[in-house]
């Protein structure tokens, strides 16, 4: 791999961490086990077969939970502890780096990015349960799908565009989490009053 497709690998594993870890595991390794896209040696580990089913499991899983007001917030309340850190671990992997530096700098990015993803995802979520209907939960939801799916495949067609994305994306994410912060203590407010 090139370093424009190195860095594009390793800052689209950590953005789609954020938003669904499980399918991107699962995607990726049985994309590579078939060798449809070539990954760094370091990440090969994600196309063994155990690890493909297991994510799977987890992908069935994690797509129902996803779907059910509430139950969607209460998943992406535990997968902070989850996301972030597979998101820098898979980020990592991505450059295979020897030297600590810039596998630790690496690290940090990826889980940087995943967690400005989860964060957007789940405060996102978390306004939306607030609505009594289901289907601008079941939209959001398979919109994050379509997203990842969207995004991987740039990480891997188009590196160059897929950063372009990055960039974008970040400055849309500083605008805002400020937002959906006030929006939360709002609801919040007007919940308990």
């Amino acid at each position: 791999m090139d370093t424009l497709s190195s860095i594009a690998l390793a800052a689209g594993l950590g953005w789609a961490s954020g938003l669904r870890l499980y399918a991107t595991v699962f995607s990726v390794g049985l994309l590579s086990k078939y060798n449809y896209i070539h990954l760094p040696a370091s990440l090969d580990i994600l196309s063994h077969p155990y690890l493909i089913a297991l994510s799977g499991i987890l992908l069935v899983v994690e797509f129902l939970a996803d779907k059910i007001p509430l139950v969607d917030s209460t998943w992406d309340s535990i997968h902070t502890f989850i996301r972030i850190p597979a998101g820098a671990l898979l980020a990592m992997g991505a450059i295979d780096s020897s030297d600590p530096l810039t596998s630790t700098a690496i690290a940090l990015l990826g889980g940087t990015l995943a967690g400005g993803t989860h964060l957007a995802k789940s405060g996102s979520r978390a306004l939306i349960n607030t609505s009594p209907e289901p289907v601008s939960n079941w939209t959001a939801s398979f919109g994050e799908e379509g997203l990842v799916a969207t995004g991987l495949w740039l990480t891997f067609a188009h590196p160059a565009t897929f950063l372009i994305f990055i960039i974008v994306f970040i400055a849309l994410l500083i605008w805002l989490l400020p937002k959906l912060w006030r929006g939360i203590q709002l609801a919040l407010g007007r919940n308990n009053a």
